[in-house]
């Protein structure tokens, strides 16, 4: 009678999955309903890469970016077979084709075990590729392992910074393999990073301090890096894998 019960119970959840949509991992998280009629756009459909380029390449390698229930997957560079000749295929960020100035960006994302990765905004291509790269220069939200990431970590390198420059506050990720939120806005010279659900920095570009920051940074030797333009919005391609689905944006007509 327990065991039949049992399968009853189980039976009885699964077709409450069936009706309740999509399955979702425990402790995955989603944005509430609606937030389409709140003026927010998706970014990416969950079927295709439509609105997304190569930086620097004609077109998408999709041996390393491909869409996969419902997700962006960008895979590890040591699953990838390479070339005839020993080295590995070329590769990019995924950039954004258009561009946004003032807007709050919300997205979901998981990493690999000691995975790294990010999220560029505030990105110029022509600049990006005048100094002869096909990723990107621009402010970075930064996506990493924290716990067992191989290499000693700063502050300004832990999930949710600013990468490099801005360290994040009582940021609590959840552990590498499972979804988290993560925010972005930037409206006049004002910036914030979410992660979560909670706010985890801020900072105003355009300061004696912001400025100071950069100088101080590996970004000083690209002049104008700092400077507020409508840029493209770009997910990093690092070695490792890294997944990103719900992505949306609204932009503000004011700063």
């Amino acid at each position: 009678m327990t065991k039949y019960c049992s399968i009853l119970l189980l039976l009885a959840f699964s077709l409450a999955g069936c009706r309740s949509g999509p399955h979702r991992e425990e402790g995955e998280v989603s944005f509430p309903p609606g937030t389409e009629d709140r003026g927010w756009q998706q970014l990416f459909d969950g079927r295709t890469l439509n609105g997304w380029q190569a930086l620097g390449l004609d077109s998408i390698p999709t041996v390393y970016w491909r869409v996969e229930d419902g997700t962006i997957h960008k895979r590890a560079r040591d699953r990838v077979a390479p070339l005839p000749d020993g080295s590995p295929p070329p590769s990019c960020d995924l950039m954004s084709r258009d561009t946004f100035l003032n807007f709050e960006l919300a997205f979901e994302w998981k990493i690999a075990p000691l995975g790294n990765s990010g999220i560029k905004y505030n990105v110029s291509e022509k600049m990006s590729l005048r100094y002869g790269t096909t990723h990107a220069l621009g402010f970075e939200y930064q996506i990493i392992d924290d716990a067992h990431y191989s290499e000693p970590l700063s502050p300004m390198q832990h999930t949710a910074a600013l990468y490099a420059l801005v360290a994040p506050e009582n940021a609590e990720p959840r552990p590498a393999g499972r979804w988290n939120t993560g925010r972005i806005i930037l409206r006049g010279h004002h910036g914030e990073h979410w992660l979560n659900g909670k706010k985890v920095l801020e900072y105003e570009t355009g300061t004696p301090r912001f400025d100071s920051l950069v100088r101080h940074s590996k970004y000083h030797k690209y002049p104008g890096f700092a400077r507020r333009r409508y840029g493209h919005i770009v997910l990093q391609d690092h070695a490792d894998d890294v997944w990103f689905r719900n992505i949306r944006i609204r932009t503000f007509d004011k700063p």
